[in-house]
């Protein structure tokens, strides 16, 4: 290899909806508008690494509830409850609308890295909401990763210590509050490419850090993290 390329993503970017497909959601605007619409938070926070780490972005604007580009097509969920009972063939439209031209450009340039012999360090950018089912969630900054494939487990492992010795007070948790392997875009990739030229890590902030309007204090300890890994 000779050298790593960082790719920044983010799938929830927004929960932007075509005019032709509002019809469906007139019952679900405050759903639309909670963390099951998009990952608030995450698109600023991608776009903010992407210049600081002077690493290409690429993100979903459209809501996860039209369809949901972080999950493989055969996951039970792809279509959520409001888009769910569409014609086949309309569900089709909507994948080779919004799902398939983001997953394909994605895969694209990180093929296009690894053929020029470059490693790719792929970091998608998620936020979560602090409380689930009525527990509140320890964890602050979480990241997910395969403990199988090593470099990614290295990746991850000096990211999370790097973010501890930034931030002491947070609690920086791996694999919380989701498993690295359950199915996403990053875990479709890793059986896209090898585990020596492909690390697909997932960062999930917790939203409370954007409703309590402390986002410039995770952009001042994840980017120097992410730094660091490079030297």
């Amino acid at each position: 290899m000779s050298g790593r390329s960082i790719l920044i993503t983010c799938e929830h970017a927004g929960n932007q909806l075509p005019e032709s497909f509002t019809y469906l959601f007139k019952r679900g605007k405050e759903v639309l508008e909670s963390h099951r619409g998009w990952d608030p938070g995450a698109a600023i926070l991608a776009s903010y690494l992407g210049v600081e780490l002077g690493a290409p972005v690429f993100m979903h604007p459209t809501s996860r509830l039209l369809v949901e580009v972080n999950r493989s097509l055969n996951y039970p969920q792809l279509f959520s409850e409001f888009t769910i009972a569409l014609d086949p063939s309309v569900k089709q439209f909507l994948l080779n609308k919004y799902y398939r031209p983001y997953r394909n450009t994605v895969t694209d340039w990180i093929k296009q890295e690894t053929e020029s012999k470059k490693e790719v360090a792929h970091f998608s950018i998620h936020s979560f909401t602090p409380v689930w089912e009525g527990k509140i969630r320890p964890t602050d900054i979480g990241i997910l990763f395969d403990p199988k494939r090593r470099l990614e487990s290295k990746i991850a492992l000096a990211l999370a210590e790097k973010l501890q010795e930034l931030a002491p007070l947070l609690t920086i948790d791996l694999n919380e509050p989701y498993k690295g392997t359950d199915d996403g875009f990053t875990t479709t990739l890793r059986k896209k490419f090898g585990a020596k030229s492909y690390s697909g890590i997932e960062i999930e902030i917790s939203q409370k850090f954007f409703f309590n309007q402390e986002l410039d204090f995770v952009k001042s300890v994840l980017s120097p993290a992410i730094k660091s890994l490079e030297e």
